[in-house]
């Protein structure tokens, strides 16, 4: 499998859909608290190429983007392409 990271942020419903959905197919992923741990926001906004929301999503160096593009890329029957 993929490495999956997902920058997050305490109380953010997105995040916890998207990390939902990761764990619904077996996905381990590491993640980033970016309230945790604010020197990591700069990183995750240079990653993101200007991404400042969060979740932000990588899988392996591929920079998803957020909850609902991770949710379209599962309608549209790509997530488990990316995540092999």
């Amino acid at each position: 499998m993929s490495k999956v990271t997902i920058y997050t942020k305490m109380m953010c419903p997105y995040c916890v859909d998207a990390k939902l959905l990761l764990t619904e197919k077996g996905q381990a992923f590491d993640e980033i608290d970016i309230g945790r741990n604010p020197d990591q926001r700069p990183v995750m906004i240079d990653r993101a190429s200007g991404g400042h929301t969060v979740p932000q999503i990588f899988i392996g160096d591929t920079h998803v983007g957020g909850c609902d593009e991770l949710y379209a890329l599962e309608r549209a029957g790509k997530l488990d392409a990316m995540l092999a």
